[in-house]
């Protein structure tokens, strides 16, 4: 199977273009924060009703979606994928594994920009919701990261 042609910094310009309220979480983020992390995916969280922006501006990179939008808005998630992988969260809100509800209204209106070209910014969650976020799952990675981001907010602070 012949792999796909796919450009990083052309599909997060086309995500950013969408007008789809769309933030880059997972380690990836972490990545464009400078952080030495290891992924092979995209994750991404985007508000319930920019689903339909979102899939239009994958589509060129040949990224099919695995629910229609009406499906992942009950679902909660879904995948974007060829050989690329991009999961979505399409979750008003997620509630972490201690117990702490984290809406993406809150989360998008803290977000931050990332410049990743001349004219290219990604949104990814502030390191406090991006720390958040990490406590969806609270693997044993999420919980290196979490101590990273701890790091790193500690820096930044100064």
């Amino acid at each position: 199977m012949k792999g796909s042609e796919f450009d990083e910094l052309r599909f997060f310009a086309a995500v950013s273009a969408s007008g789809a309220r769309a933030l880059l979480i997972g380690r990836r983020a972490l990545v464009l924060l400078g952080l030495p992390v290891l992924t092979v995916d995209y994750d991404f969280w985007l508000h319930v009703d920019d689903i339909e922006a979102f899939n239009a501006a994958a589509s060129p990179f040949e990224l099919l979606p695995s629910h229609t939008a009406a499906e992942a808005r009950g679902r909660g998630r879904y995948v974007l994928q060829n050989d690329e992988i991009v999961d979505v969260l399409v979750a008003r809100s997620v509630t972490t594994v201690d117990g702490v509800r984290v809406a993406f209204d809150d989360v998008w209106n803290g977000r931050r920009s990332v410049s990743i070209a001349l004219s290219t910014t990604i949104a990814i969650p502030s390191i406090p919701d991006l720390i958040s976020t990490k406590r969806f799952a609270a693997r044993p990675k999420d919980l290196d990261d979490i101590r990273l981001l701890e790091v790193l907010r500690a820096k930044e602070s100064r």
